[in-house]
């Protein structure tokens, strides 16, 4: 407070001297009369000059005030100029240069340093024992041999001498121990290290593909190769002097060598077609669980997603999703082992390493298979709109957002047997809304969509448990649904509330329902009444009908290099059909051993080769042999019964 409240130091100078003080004398007080009051006094106000402490010019003016105009045409004369300034002969670039301030220099003064030389001599063995010897090691035999250098200059005796290289010993032994310890401990960080697991993960490829390269060669139609076997000298020798009198009858052997392949291709065209097993997709962890659903990834060809769990109420056991490849058919990429079965798999489309897994308990989880964890990346079990039965199907599907198609976006859609048609949409979390919910229908009625039914009749539930879906392949809006009740219901996603056209034929619960991917109107349909139905979409009544066993059918798939060639496994075969060849019986029957079941079936995407699960928990791979190629006639024949007559079918 008291430098605050000091006087400045001008006003302390001024006042140094006497002579600068002024003292105000009093005036004398006039006194003001009536009369002087009472006058008028003329008081001129005038304005002073103006005092400026800041001035701060303004950069921006208004459209409408006066100077407007010629800041507008200063702007532009500036932007002229600065356009004009690039390439003129008018504008020269020179360098400046600025003072630098004055260079100082510093001396610093430190202690001389003393240098040494020094020489040694190593040797190779040296070098080798030196780097192959633990540092703790080399450190406790320096030291000890110094020691004992010491003890030996000191002390000459043989006694002293024995006690020392007896001590020295057992100070060896336990450096040994030690150092024995350590290398356990570095084994254990060796072993868990990322490194040497995917060096292993490699070495595993590797030693998968010269186990099955024969297998894996047919898998991909590829040349088998044979192993090379080295000859003796002696053996060379003679083979060189048979090659020299050989070569007067080459021309005799391609001859007979030419009559040889004509009648190999005659013996080939005589084989019959079959089924060759390659391998098949199975573990310890597999074995005895039924295969419920195969995925193929929409990126990776060569990654197969497997599901797990039976398909029977009181049959329900853990369950299991895993990931195969086909470099290793002897353990999965991928495990997530769950205590509910697993009834259906599939790939995203748009994002390939997002697997959607569906679960007997009404559960649909999402996990990421390019992370090693188990652990889901959504899941639905805490959504107030799960399911409330087994989710028997799931499928990711690109819908068109706009008109013109190019914008699409990825949903995911789900049936289940609490008769609701589902899609999943990935925003926070999962978003569901009901596509379709199915109600059940009267067999007499012929209305399309939900039906009222008579009056005499009643039903214990209204909702018609789904079984299966299958989108269109060119419009996405339009899906079939095959229900419990035998029935498939032709339905858009524009409409919720009712069927667009509904397929009458079976008589039991429909397992599989999939279009042609050549024929876009023909679909195909598998149920429990043991039959297989070929469809039009334009008509309501099969159009071929295959009852070939006694046994519930389970799957169908079509194959994707031709649109007459179909598969289905039911609980005692598995059958390929070929309608150019026959509509009455099956090209190819393959069995299976007693006590299992076939449960599930899908082509590769590039091969001709066949997958098949069944109920131990095994996915064989087969190859499709010496498939026979019909006749134009009856390629026309098979055209007319599925699309009927046309003019311009080629």
């Amino acid at each position: 407070m008291t430098e605050d409240l000091e006087e400045p130091a001008y006003k302390r100078e001024r006042l140094a001297s006497f002579t600068d003080v002024r003292v105000l004398r009093p005036t004398p007080e006039t006194t003001i009369t009536k009369e002087e009051l009472q006058k008028n006094i003329q008081i001129l106000l005038t304005e002073t000059e103006t005092l400026k402490f800041f001035d701060l010019p303004t950069v921006i003016f208004s459209v409408e005030s006066e100077e407007a105009e010629k800041v507008i045409e200063k702007n532009k004369n500036y932007e002229i100029l600065c356009r004009n300034r690039l390439g003129n002969d008018l504008y020269v670039e020179r360098m400046m240069q600025t003072f630098n301030g004055a260079p100082k220099n510093k001396e610093v003064q430190c202690e001389k340093i003393i240098m040494e030389e020094k020489g040694i001599m190593a040797t190779a063995w040296d070098l080798f024992d030196s780097f192959n010897t633990p540092e703790a090691l080399l450190s406790a035999k320096q030291s000890l041999v110094g020691s004992k250098g010491n003890l030996l200059a000191k002390d000459r005796d043989l006694k002293l001498q024995d006690s020392e290289t007896s001590s020295l010993m057992d100070i060896e032994n336990v450096i040994l121990a030690k150092v024995h310890e350590d290398d356990e401990g570095n084994s254990e960080a060796i072993l868990k290290s990322e490194k040497l697991q995917q060096d292993l993960f490699f070495m595993e490829r590797v030693l998968m593909e010269n186990v099955f390269q024969s297998k894996l060669a047919a898998y991909r139609q590829l040349p088998v190769l044979k192993e090379y076997e080295p000859e003796e000298p002696e053996e060379i020798l003679e083979e060189e002097s048979i090659e020299e009198s050989d070569e007067e009858s080459k021309e005799e052997e391609e001859e007979t060598e030419v009559e040889l392949e004509l009648e190999i291709a005659t013996e080939q065209s005589t084989i019959p077609a079959n089924l060759e097993r390659l391998w098949s997709f199975s573990c310890d962890l597999t074995k005895g669980l039924n295969v419920s659903s195969l995925s193929w990834n929409k990126a990776n060809p060569d990654l197969l997603a497997v599901g797990y769990g039976n398909f029977g109420f009181k049959e329900q056991k853990r369950g299991m999703a895993c990931c195969w490849s086909i470099k290793n058919p002897m353990w999965p990429e991928r495990i997530y082992q769950s205590a509910y079965g697993v009834t259906s798999v599939d790939f995203s489309i748009a994002t390939p390493n997002l697997l959607a897994v569906g679960y007997h308990n009404g559960t649909i989880a999402i996990y990421n298979v390019r992370s090693n964890n188990n652990f889901t990346v959504l899941d639905s079990s805490e959504s107030p709109q799960k399911h409330l039965g087994p989710v028997w199907q799931l499928q990711w599907i690109e819908q068109d957002r706009g008109t013109t198609g190019d914008d699409k976006r990825e949903i995911l859609v789900s049936i289940s047997s609490d008769g609701r048609i589902s899609k999943w949409i990935i925003r926070k979390g999962l978003d569901c809304h009901d596509l379709m919910r199915l109600r059940r229908t009267t067999a007499g009625s012929n209305k399309k969509g939900p039906e009222k039914e008579k009056k005499g009749e009643a039903l214990i539930s209204r909702q018609a448990p789904g079984m299966c879906f299958a989108f269109h392949p060119k419009d996405t809006n339009v899906y079939l649904v095959g229900t419990e009740e035998g029935l498939i219901h032709k339905c858009s996603c524009s409409y919720n509330e009712q069927y667009l056209d509904t397929y009458r034929g079976h008589k039991g619960p429909v397992y599989k329902v999939t279009w042609n991917p050549f024929c876009q109107d023909v679909f195909l349909s598998c149920s429990a009444d043991w039959g297989v139905m070929v469809w039009r979409q334009e008509t309501f009544k099969p159009v071929l009908s295959f009852y070939p066993t006694t046994y519930v059918v389970y799957d169908v798939a079509w194959s994707p290099k031709s649109a007459y060639i179909f598969a289905a496994a039911n609980e005692s075969r598995v059958e390929i059909w070929d309608l150019q060849i026959s509509t009455l019986d099956p090209l190819i029957v393959n069995f299976s051993n007693p006590g299992i079941k076939f449960t599930t079936v899908l082509f590769a995407k590039q091969t001709d080769c066949l997958l098949v699960g069944d109920s131990d928990g095994q996915v064989a791979v087969y190859e499709l042999r010496n498939m026979p190629t019909a006749s134009e006639s009856s390629r026309g024949d098979v055209i007319n019964v599925l699309l009927g007559p046309k003019t311009n079918q080629p």
